[in-house]
């Protein structure tokens, strides 16, 4: 297993989960917004550097995806347990779609 590819896939999966985190405990939307998007922009230059452009694109739809879908999910599951499901899911689907990188 490759460290750089599990380290990217969780930063995604805690990126969404500590800016709901950060963004239900300040009551600042705002601010949980800014910490999703550091997560974010640090996923995809990884992506980048260790996959390529295309899949960098997949792997931050995806991830768009799951952030979007989580707050009707959370009607469903609870904002919490929305948050958890599409942070496993983004979390597996950037570790699916990185390339191990060779040495």
């Amino acid at each position: 297993m490759n460290a750089e590819r599990i380290g990217t896939a969780l930063v995604a999966a805690v990126g969404l989960i500590l800016g709901f985190a950060v963004a239900s405990l300040t009551g600042n939307r705002t601010l949980g917004g800014i910490v999703l998007v550091i997560g974010a922009s640090y996923c995809v230059w990884m992506w980048w550097r260790m996959a390529g452009p295309w899949r960098a694109l997949i792997c931050l739809a995806i991830a768009a995806v799951a952030f979007m879908v989580s707050h009707p999910l959370g009607a469903v599951l609870t904002s919490w347990g929305a948050v958890l499901l599409v942070s496993a899911i983004t979390a597996g689907a950037a570790y699916a779609l990185t390339p191990p990188r060779s040495r």
